[in-house]
């Protein structure tokens, strides 16, 4: 009896994908063309390998059995012939976040991804609005929220801290009181999670009138309202530390009141995780993730030591 490797190789990027429509994109070939391979195959072996489950794709346990056996081979196979034509294989992965976060903290650390993965060429989709998986080609979401989507692998990010900021030259670090706060013009990010009215009150301050008040739907661009000393602005030091660092912006109080949350996840349907691609970012995006809080929380130790040491004197 032949062995129907066609018909395998289709099942392969069905199984890989999580999707008959992303798996006929990558093939170039119809969604029927794909469904009719799959069907063949399940006649050949005498099982069902994929089922549906409202309007996604879904392994039988015959096919996550399959999948499994076959999977490692099959990569290996494509990466041989790929070799043997005399050109390295180059793969596509997708990553969709907001433009902020894409601007902010993703880009000054890619670098170190492309070095480390020649062979995967990175889209970077920078967008707020949340990602359809079944019909978009995105591989991997850094969505902006709360966590807690339904049929989604969500990973949260890091856990940030809140803090008022401004330029040095609107206000000097550590030159403020809280209460001089809503005398000044306040940067508001209009989607973010953590707002005045909030850090206000968990300050114990109740502003004598209403503060004047500059809106921007984008953090980056708070950031940057402040950084230009257009007044003060409450942002994640996640957005604010290259900023923070390169002494664009500094807190003008000496010690502000704490709020810390997880406002950035890492999102992908659980059937991607077995995708290499996947798989590499996110070992990546975690190695850059416990860097950047060694870097942060060394950095708030040491300014510690010298405030306190400057209080001795």
């Amino acid at each position: 009896m032949s062995v129907p490797l066609r018909a395998i190789t289709v099942f392969h990027a069905v199984a890989r994908s999580g999707s008959i429509t992303r798996a006929a994109e990558d093939l170039g070939v119809t969604p029927s063309a794909v469904s009719q391979q799959v069907q063949a195959l399940e006649v050949s072996l005498g099982t069902a390998l994929i089922g549906k489950a409202g309007r996604n794709v879904v392994l039988t346990e015959a096919g996550e059995r399959y999948f499994e056996m076959i999977g490692a081979e099959i990569d290996r196979i494509m990466e041989a012939t790929q070799r043997i034509q005399g050109f390295r294989s180059v793969t596509t992965l997708t990553v969709r976040a907001t433009p902020s976060l894409s601007t902010k903290w993703l880009l000054p650390r890619l670098a170190g991804f492309l070095k480390a993965h020649p062979d995967i060429e990175l889209r970077l989709d920078g967008t707020n609005e949340p990602t359809a998986f079944l019909k978009e080609s995105v591989d991997i979401e850094i969505r902006h929220g709360t966590g807690g989507w339904p049929g989604l692998f969500a990973e949260g990010l890091v856990e940030e801290s809140f803090r008022p900021v401004c330029a040095p030259s609107f206000a000097a670090p550590g030159s403020l009181a809280v209460e001089d706060l809503p005398r000044h013009l306040l940067i508001h990010s209009v989607k973010s999670q953590v707002q005045w009215a909030h850090w206000f009150k968990l300050a114990g301050v109740v502003p004598a009138s209403r503060w004047r008040r500059l809106l921007f739907d984008r953090t980056h661009m708070a950031i940057d309202a402040a950084a230009g000393g257009l007044g003060i602005a409450l942002e994640s030091d996640l957005m604010l530390w290259g900023d923070l660092r390169a002494g664009r912006v500094a807190c003008p109080l000496a010690s502000p009141p704490r709020i810390t949350l997880v406002t950035q996840w890492v999102t992908c349907p659980p059937d991607y995780l077995r995708q290499r691609k996947v798989r590499a970012f996110l070992d990546w995006i975690r190695r850059e993730r416990d860097a950047w809080t060694a870097e942060r929380d060394g950095a708030a130790e040491r300014d510690g030591a010298a405030e306190q040491a400057g209080a001795t004197l």
